[in-house]
């Protein structure tokens, strides 16, 4: 916010010091409207530098001079109003933009090894709901400050009119205030029990939409739905103890402010013998700043009720600055030679998953990973992709080390499929450009890339063409569709590399048949790699990969493997090919 905060608290005084000015006037108003003549000194206290300015100036004390002064006091404070009121929108959104930036960009730099361990209801959660109430906790933070600087101003104005009258408000008032700190801390414990259950319960939906098919077949999706309600249970409980605690200072704001007026009012003229023509211009000055005091206190249990959202977006921020991803400065516009692995080892905490991996991979080869489940075969591919760092050994793309690359230029070079096709709620045209403006010059790229992927003349033949949409993940087209509009927005691309992770293991025969000869029609045009259980697809690979237990056992083309890994023998057989 910086100097932001400086100009608001500014505008603040300004409204409070013009509107307390404004308020000095009435005493002398009311005296001449009672024909009592002019107010002096005694009656303005330390304020009477406002009655000594209207004559030097030469404005008598009479009617049509005290409404003008009057009338001009409310005008600027109306103008400073509108100033400061329009300021604070500019500054909220500000905020809010700078808010949801800092998360967007932090949730695009994390790294990938961080990512796969969040839990997926609290990334929801934060960035959602989580979000929203931090902006009513902005509102509720800054409403109750500037309620304070209100307080502050309207005291001052108080005790420059009548000093003791002032202190004896000003300690009834804070004598009371331990009631809300009670209330405060009690709202504060029940914010963080909201943020709790919001990131169970969102985790909790996450879960059910994508598990919906499992949990409806096997008649799960009841007592499942069950365990949601219990956690809705629990937020409503929460947010009624919080609206029970807002409840009880809405009610009691006006009752204390009166009865603490009331209290001193009665000792300042029972045992002091004030003038009240004093005790009237500072109580007029107290009853706005005890409203303002209640306010505050409202506004800032209000603050601490998101105070849960607060502090759980503060330290998701941290852990994205803790977790962002490092890279290089040096940017490799183009895969040129080849691609080289030396010695490398990869674990997930204790866990090995890689170890003394070498491996070279030459510009626009076909190279497949084949291996039993959980041979680190994916984990491999997802190195060469840049998504996690080695833990020992080299790693080097035209002989650069992927620590010296800007990787994020790297991974614009390539294109990933995989086993469930990524597919946006929208048209065929903004699936496959992601979202590039309609241009001649696009829209020629566009339908070479359907060419390419053997999806060209499915899109022409529907009612729409390009621009007919694909619904919530691609459900109104099948799964071979989805996955050959999945490899027509990578090659539109314009890639170096195109990886296929378990592209086709979901398929049909059929279409798993198609997009095995999309992969040979688009062989020595690019450098693909190649993760599969099923050996059809990577029959006609250059060479294959054989992983097991994180180690590479052979590398050699298909035929060359059945001679001489057994094996690799072993699951031909097994899968009849």
């Amino acid at each position: 916010m910086k100097y932001r905060l400086f100009i608001t608290f500014g505008l603040n005084v300004s409204v409070g010091l013009l509107d307390g000015f404004g308020l000095v006037m009435f005493l002398p108003l009311l005296k001449l409207a009672d024909n009592e003549g002019s107010t002096t000194s005694e009656d303005m206290g330390k304020l009477d530098f406002i009655l000594k300015g209207m004559e030097a100036i030469g404005l008598g004390l009479n009617l049509p001079h005290v409404l003008m002064v009057m009338f001009i006091f409310f005008v600027l404070k109306g103008i400073a109003r509108f100033i400061e009121s329009y300021y604070k929108t500019i500054v909220q959104n500000f905020f809010i933009k700078s808010l949801r930036f800092k998360t967007i960009d932090g949730l695009a730099h994390l790294s990938y090894k961080a990512f796969v361990t969040q839990d997926s209801g609290t990334i929801q959660n934060t960035l959602s709901g989580e979000v929203g109430r931090v902006v009513g906790a902005y509102n509720s933070y800054f409403t109750a400050v500037q309620c304070g600087i209100m307080v502050f101003v309207y005291s001052t104005l108080a005790f420059l009119a009548n000093a003791q009258f002032a202190l004896l408000v000003i300690v009834g008032g804070m004598s009371s205030n331990w009631i809300f700190n009670i209330i405060n801390k009690k709202t504060k414990v029940a914010s963080h029990k909201i943020t709790r259950e919001g990131h169970l319960y969102q985790g909790l939906l996450i879960q059910k939409v994508g598990f919906f098919k499992y949990l409806k077949a096997t008649g799960l999706v009841h007592p499942f739905a069950d365990k949601l309600k219990q956690s809705v249970e629990n937020i409503e409980k929460s947010n009624k103890a919080i609206g029970f605690y807002g409840a009880i200072l809405y009610a009691s704001k006006e009752p204390l402010i009166i009865g603490v007026v009331v209290i001193v009012i009665l000792v300042q003229t029972t045992f002091f013998a004030q003038n009240m023509g004093l005790i009237l211009l500072s109580l007029m000055f107290f009853y706005r700043a005890l409203t303002f005091l209640m306010s505050f206190q409202g506004f800032w249990n209000t603050f601490l009720t998101s105070s849960g959202a607060l502090s759980n977006i503060l330290e998701f921020l941290k852990s994205l600055r803790r977790h962002k991803e490092k890279c290089g400065k040096m940017k490799l516009e183009r895969f040129q030679e080849k691609i080289r692995l030396e010695g490398v080892n990869f674990r997930y905490g204790t866990v090995p998953v890689l170890q003394d991996i070498d491996l070279s991979i030459r510009k626009n080869e076909t190279i497949a990973f084949v291996g039993e489940s959980g041979s680190g075969k994916t984990t491999l591919v997802n190195i060469l992709a840049g998504l996690i760092a080695v833990d020992h050994g080299k790693f080097t793309i035209d002989g650069i080390s992927s620590k010296d690359l800007d990787l994020r230029v790297w991974q614009n070079r390539i294109g990933y499929i995989t086993q469930e096709p990524v597919i946006f709620s929208d048209t065929v045209y903004h699936n496959v450009t992601f979202w590039a403006p309609k241009t001649p010059e696009n829209i020629n790229r566009f339908w070479k890339a359907l060419e390419k992927a053997s999806i060209a003349d499915f899109v022409r033949g529907l009612e729409r063409q390009e621009e007919a949409p694909l619904g919530s993940n691609g459900i109104l087209v099948s799964g071979g569709q989805k996955q050959r509009i999945s490899i027509a927005r990578e090659l539109y691309k314009d890639i170096d590399v195109l990886i296929m992770d378990e592209a086709t293991s979901s398929l049909d025969s059929e279409t798993e048949k198609i997009i095995k000869e999309n992969i040979v029609q688009l062989k020595g045009q690019y450098t693909i790699l190649i993760v599969a259980h099923r050996l059809a697809t990577v029959k006609h690979a250059d060479r294959i990969v054989l992983l097991s237990n994180g180690c590479i056992k052979a590398i050699d083309s298909f035929n060359q493997l059945v001679e001489v890994s057994p094996e690799f023998r072993r699951m031909v057989v097994l899968q009849e090919f």
